[in-house]
């Protein structure tokens, strides 16, 4: 499976993007979607996840001002990202798991002017 994200850009705080990512070929209901992210320096984090039935996932740092939300039919999982802070500048990643499978996206870069 190979996972195409895109969306990323430059915004200023207190601006909005929207993250998407398609998979390749159709993901069962079984495999989580997710989104990671990866600042400079410091170590890939959670940013929010969603299974198969919906169940969703966020890190405190984005809670109320983050949503994310798949889409079975066209394979996709997206980020909604609102209010957003200089602390969410970092490189953004999909990713795809269940089980021993698991599938990252290539990332795309979102950066946060003050």
């Amino acid at each position: 499976v190979q996972l195409q994200a895109s969306g990323g850009g430059l915004v200023q705080a207190g601006g909005s993007l929207r993250l998407s990512c398609t998979a390749s070929r159709s993901i069962s209901s079984f495999f989580t979607m997710g989104w990671f992210r990866q600042a400079p320096g410091k170590e890939r984090e959670s940013v929010g996840s969603i299974t198969g039935t919906g169940r969703v996932f966020y890190a405190d740092s984005v809670k109320g001002r983050f949503t994310i939300s798949r889409d079975n039919a066209k394979n996709t999982v997206s980020l909604q990202m609102h209010s957003l802070l200089p602390e969410d500048t970092a490189v953004y990643y999909c990713r795809v798991w269940f089980s021993e499978y698991d599938y990252w996206g290539q990332g795309t870069q979102v950066t946060v002017s003050s």
